[in-house]
């Protein structure tokens, strides 16, 4: 059995031709920042919606504009403001004279890649609007029923360090998000090349030169590779282990759901097919852990006052656990 499936290769080289392609394109205009590209691209072939977090000015809403210009999809972009309402976000039924009936006009919540900036601005209210079509890719409205188009992904930027007219994520929503990913202040060699090229080269010219790489048939042939790769049933245990023990941490008072657990899995799958590989390895399963699982617990008050992160909880717990070979 085991000869039957190593003589089955999955042919990885066209997504891997595309992955090389994205990262050399975005490469020309993005300086470092390898695994928030790295993470983008996983989550596009995992099918999963992204966070993104870090402090203003540190290139989170431009690379997801770049991931966005190349895919030959429909691009939409949703400002998140104190005063933005459920409708502006889904779309409203809108009464037709001509026709003596209402009609629903779509939001921009209708397209295919969807940045939402500044995620933690909108109240509760407006934020719930995303409950729904961020889990069941459709949404609801005024008793009938509006599937979104293949591929669906949202793409959320947030700042994690104002808080004035800021409001908190719902726990629910943040389990929605496959990867939570923290972007952090450049290197001084990396901040130098950033200088240089902004020096030497209009940004916003190479932004409207940038062509699309993948277009929809590709991305859902690729996703159906990347879903069909090999996972041994001792990975399977290992990441039951790794959630399981979230749930029962005394440093945590909330730990990760199933959802999580499918979430390492498919996001590892997708870094083991960017890696040339049809099966997947236990340094893929811990290089996902963190931006799977940083927004799916919650640390105790008291470790919170001690300072220690999530993060820090995460990688004790992978260390505690034996790693399958």
């Amino acid at each position: 059995m085991e000869q039957e499936f190593f003589e089955r290769r999955t042919d990885l080289t066209e997504l891997n031709e595309a992955v090389r392609h994205i990262k050399e394109a975005l490469s020309q205009i993005i300086v470092g920042q390898q695994e928030m590209i790295e993470l983008l691209i996983a989550a596009i072939l995992a099918d999963g919606h992204v966070l993104i977090e870090g402090v203003p000015g540190v290139a989170k809403t431009l690379t997801a504009k770049l991931i966005a210009k190349c895919i030959d999809a429909q691009f939409s972009r949703i400002q998140f403001t104190p005063d933005l309402m459920p409708s502006d976000v889904l779309g409203t039924s809108i009464f037709n004279p001509q026709r003596t009936d209402f009609e629903f006009r779509r939001g921009p919540i209708f397209g295919n890649i969807i940045l939402v900036d500044e995620i933690n601005r909108a109240p509760a209210k407006t934020q719930s609007a995303l409950f729904e079509v961020m889990e069941e890719r459709q949404i609801t409205m005024d008793g009938n029923c509006y599937k979104m188009e293949e591929p669906f992904m949202v793409l959320a930027t947030q700042n994690p360090i104002e808080q004035e007219g800021t409001y908190r994520l719902p726990e629910a929503q943040l389990d929605r998000f496959l990867f939570k990913i923290e972007v952090g202040y450049p290197s001084l060699v990396e901040e130098t090349d950033i200088l240089a090229k902004h020096h030497q080269h209009n940004t916003e010219e190479k932004l409207l030169s940038l062509s699309p790489i993948l277009n929809i048939t590709q991305i859902k042939m690729f996703r159906l590779l990347t879903k069909n790769l090999h996972v041994e049933d001792k990975l399977l245990e290992f990441v039951a282990k790794i959630v399981y023990q979230t749930r029962n941490n005394k440093s945590l008072f909330l730990g990760g759901s199933p959802r999580a657990s499918l979430a390492i899995i498919n996001s590892a799958k997708a870094i083991a097919a960017m890696n040339s590989r049809d099966f997947v390895t236990p340094d893929d399963i811990t290089k996902v852990a963190l931006p799977v699982l940083r927004h799916r617990v919650m640390l105790t008050p008291e470790k919170e006052m001690e300072g220690i992160t999530a993060d820090d909880v995460i990688n004790q717990i992978i260390k505690n656990i034996e790693i399958p070979r």
